[in-house]
């Protein structure tokens, strides 16, 4: 009877066996009618991302009591394999699965790597029920990732910090004021020999380039000077008559004709006298305020007022010691300021950078702007080498770290490229400890997006754009800017920021990419044919311009444009012919023409 029972259990167990492996194989070969959709397909790698979807739909009647059904995904390439995720059917999830499909959707992602482009999707399915499992076939589910976003360019505007100096005609003023004696416009001696008049004659003599002179009369307020309403006139003019004077002394000629005379008289005006009362020390705060409150009282006339002033008991000090300061002829003169031409500022400071002046041959800001009259960067950075010893100050740092950039920007080697890039960064670092400006922040960036630190990059330039700048900084931020937000997948955003990073044809060609991806094909299209138009050598720009024309479904344009960029860049046929961009037109005998 034992035996018996044991062998009715194994029976039992190997029936069991037998009917879920029967089960398992008929999911399996049910699993052929199973519908699965990526979205997108190809895949696309966003912010070295490859975000995607997968919705699953599996037949009517697949599913049995107690089983799973799982979709296991991985994406291979070469010889490696990413392990992507997988989508559960349980048959308890769906109880009608005998009259509907059973349906699912996930989103999966994965970390971009070199050499995913030309790859695939693939899916396993895989039966199960308790400890038993049946695999089906792998299958191919999608091909490939188009990596279109990562033809970003780094962002290249590099800011100077300016170097405050003007090399444009400037004219400086030059105010001479002359006394006169009460009721008087006689220019006496003891003020043309005094040192008013010395100061004056010494200017006049060294024949300095004169635009104008502005001759301003004036009067003091009691009768003796307000009764003669011509004084402050008569006074302007006589020293205009002493200046023309001068003129033929220092044997002028012909220039005196070019200075503009202006006179002016102020009659019956207390502002003068106001400004002089301000800073007038011989009278108590009250008794200012007695005088005040007469000059600026609402009744009375001029002629009134000083009536009134008359009965104060501090009269007697302003008639003597006020009044006379307001009997003036107040002369301004604007000079043309000396300076260097540019070809002689720039001569000196290359003598200045090789040794052979010394550094105080030219003052900062001469200094500082001799290295933009050089288009040379070798010469550019030794001059700012210069500037930097001489001046130590932010706006050396920056300029010299901004140089050692644009050097980096032309280095083939890359370990001196990376020397370079590193120097650079030392000295926006010590441009900012000297004091934080948006120029070495935004330059901070820009060579930490060469360097591949995007974290670093964007702290910088988000620090830059805090700190405001003039209209070229705001372009290199924005420049940078833009490059990190393609970089981050932020298309609509990056396009808003690359139309405030001027027109420049990195710039251009950055802001026409997020266009692109951004799926503005014809806006793209328009941009990247600015970047052409001022680059016609830009091989790239022609490249993602042929594939805005392909997404487009316009085929002339593609060709045209790929025929370009692999005319000027023969690395692009081989990254054509692979890229899943064309994908569509990789049977046209067009697009075959085009890269061969």
């Amino acid at each position: 009877m034992v035996k018996n029972t044991k062998l009715l259990s194994a029976v039992v167990l190997f029936s069991t066996v037998t009917f879920s492996g029967c089960t398992l194989s008929k999911m399996v070969k049910k699993s052929k009618e199973q519908q699965l959709t990526v979205t997108p397909s190809p895949l696309e790698v966003h912010a070295d991302e490859v975000k995607f979807n997968v919705s699953g739909v599996l037949p009517v009647k697949m599913m049995k009591k107690k089983t799973t059904y799982t979709q296991d995904f991985d994406y291979t390439y070469g010889t490696q394999r990413q392990d992507v995720g997988n989508i559960e059917f349980k048959a308890t999830d769906f109880p009608n699965a005998k009259k509907e499909q059973p349906k699912s959707a996930k989103d999966f992602s994965f970390a971009y790597a070199d050499g995913m482009q030309r790859g695939q999707l693939v899916v396993k399915g895989i039966a199960s029920k308790g400890s038993k499992t049946k695999e089906a076939p792998e299958a191919e589910v999608a091909l490939g990732v188009i990596t279109t976003s990562r033809l970003v360019r780094d962002a290249s505007v590099v800011a100077y910090a300016a170097s405050g100096y003007n090399n444009q005609p400037e004219f400086e003023p030059t105010t001479v004021a002359f006394y006169f004696l009460q009721g008087s416009s006689v220019l006496r001696p003891v003020e043309t020999r005094g040192k008013r008049g010395t100061y004056l004659n010494a200017f006049i003599a060294e024949k300095n380039v004169t635009r104008s002179v502005s001759l301003t009369g004036t009067h003091s307020p009691e009768g003796a000077e307000t009764i003669n309403e011509k004084l402050a006139d008569q006074r302007a003019k006589a020293i205009e008559k002493y200046y023309r004077g001068q003129l033929k002394k220092f044997d002028y000629r012909d220039a005196a004709d070019s200075i503009e005379f202006i006179t002016k008289a102020i009659v019956q005006d207390w502002t003068m006298f106001k400004d002089t009362l301000a800073t007038y020390e011989s009278v108590t705060q009250e008794q200012k305020d007695q005088i005040q409150a007469v000059v600026d009282g609402s009744g009375g006339s001029f002629v009134e007022k000083e009536r009134q002033l008359k009965s104060l008991a501090s009269y007697r000090k302003l008639l003597n010691e006020v009044y006379p300061k307001l009997r003036t002829a107040e002369t301004e003169i604007l000079s043309l300021v000396a300076k260097k031409p540019d070809n002689e500022i720039l001569a000196l400071a290359q003598q200045v950078a090789g040794g052979t002046a010394s550094a105080d041959t030219l003052n900062d800001l001469e200094l500082g702007y001799a290295a933009t009259l050089t288009p040379d960067l070798n010469e550019k950075r030794a001059i700012y080498e210069a500037y930097t010893k001489k001046t130590d100050g932010w706006q050396a740092h920056n300029n010299f770290g901004a140089v050692h950039l644009e050097l980096a920007k032309k280095e083939t080697d890359k370990a001196k490229m990376t020397q370079l890039v590193d120097a650079a960064i030392t000295h926006f670092q010590q441009s900012n400890n000297k004091k934080e400006n948006a120029e070495a922040y935004s330059n901070l960036a820009v060579a930490y997006g060469v360097k591949g630190q995007r974290a670093e990059a964007t702290a910088a330039v988000d620090k830059a754009a805090g700190l405001g700048g003039g209209e070229e900084v705001t372009r290199s931020i924005n420049s940078t800017k833009g490059a990190l937000q393609i970089r981050s997948a932020q298309y609509a955003e990056a396009i808003s920021t690359l139309s405030n990073a001027g027109q420049s044809p990195d710039v251009l060609y950055n802001r026409g990419l997020a266009q692109v991806l951004n799926k503005e094909y014809d806006k793209a299209a328009a941009t990247l044919s600015e970047v052409t138009t001022a680059n016609a050598q830009d091989a790239t720009a022609y490249y993602v311009a042929a594939i805005a024309a392909a997404r487009l479904k316009r085929e002339d344009q593609m060709t045209a444009a790929l025929t370009k960029a692999i005319g000027l860049s023969s690395d692009l046929r081989t990254k054509a012919m692979q890229d899943l961009e064309f994908n569509a037109y990789v049977n046209s005998e067009a697009f075959k023409n085009a890269v061969k």
